[in-house]
């Protein structure tokens, strides 16, 4: 049975309240490629045990796979349909042909995979809805690399959060497929998507930016941190290493594991400052996995599901009933 990371402390441990019941309820999801699905598998499990629960979830965070169960939700798709797009369309979204896996050089020279698949299955699944028409406010972190400044001086890469909240840089307009194909453009993986690549190079576990989001007095209302509860899904803690103490590397050696590096590694530094900052108020679920599955292992997809489904859930079953009950 895999192990389940909890990142959680006690409900005693300072959490203010209003009338005992907390009034801000976020849900942030990590980034992973094809083990989203552990993700959206664990979110059934929850839902089985304490129903309505994602009823009462104020703002949405979801980064790459994260960010397409982000907007899944909050518009409204079940988690036991989000989970059977990845089982029965994995295979289309991460297809690699020899002839391209040649022309590509083996990703050297080339995204590994089209995205032409992934476009088709999202435009499929969220029409032409925009940001601002989805059920719940949604945050999803994506990278610019180029904001398109006039003066050179100006002209920078930088991160993008699209959001639905209200105000002057609300991107409320933003077409949701467009906005879950500029989170997922995972470098290497696949091309970039009008300009924007995947958000886990800037917050793969996006429950901070969340949190951000949610204090930001710009809002109409901008929340109190001592108001917020927070529980953050992970999409599997990777048993992966690097041994050795010196590793004299160039951009060869470091080109293919950097990206993993990059996606498995931050997560933590979020978790770390939402466990600082919310204490009591802040639960993660992140199965430990039996292998280092890869972002595109769609062979082990139902391996995945059998992870999801016998990770032990209890503590943040526990957390959830106590944490997550409504003010009204």
């Amino acid at each position: 049975m895999a192990r389940l990371l909890h990142n959680w402390s006690s409900a005693a441990a300072g959490a203010r309240q209003t009338q005992g019941v907390l009034v801000y309820r976020i849900l942030a999801c990590d980034g992973g490629g094809i083990r989203g699905v552990i993700a959206a598998v664990i979110l059934e499990r929850i839902e089985r045990a304490v129903p309505g629960w994602l009823d009462r979830v104020d703002l949405i965070a979801g980064t790459s796979t994260g960010g397409v169960i982000a907007l899944a939700l909050a518009a409204g798709i079940e988690p036991a349909v989000v989970r059977r797009m990845y089982v029965e369309q994995g295979s289309s979204i991460f297809q690699d042909s020899p002839v391209r896996h040649a022309l590509n050089l083996g990703r050297t020279v080339g995204a590994q995979y089209r995205n032409s698949h992934l476009i088709e299955l999202l435009k499929a699944m969220f029409g032409m809805s925009r940001l601002k028409e989805l059920k719940k406010r949604v945050l999803v972190p994506a990278f610019d690399l180029d904001n398109g400044e006039r003066r050179r001086r100006q002209r920078s890469w930088k991160p993008k959060f699209f959001h639905n909240f209200p105000g002057n840089d609300s991107d409320g307009n933003a077409l949701v497929w467009k906005v879950a194909m500029a989170t997922s453009a995972a470098p290497t993986y696949f091309p970039s998507f009008e300009g924007y690549i995947d958000g886990g190079v800037v917050a793969n576990n996006p429950s901070m930016a969340a949190v951000a989001q949610a204090m930001d007095t710009r809002s109409r209302r901008g929340q109190r941190l001592e108001d917020i509860a927070l529980i953050s899904l992970g999409t599997g803690h990777s048993p992966a290493f690097i041994p050795g103490n010196r590793h004299d590397w160039g951009i060869a050696q470091w080109g293919r594991p950097v990206v993993d590096i990059m996606v498995d590694g931050v997560m933590g530094v979020a978790d770390y400052q939402c466990r600082q900052i919310l204490r009591g108020r802040y639960c993660r679920i992140d199965p430990t996995l039996a292998r280092p599955w890869r972002l595109d292992d769609i062979n082990a997809v139902k391996d995945m599901v059998t992870c999801a489904t016998q990770a032990d859930i209890g503590a943040a079953l526990r957390w959830l009933k106590k944490q997550w009950a409504r003010s009204d």
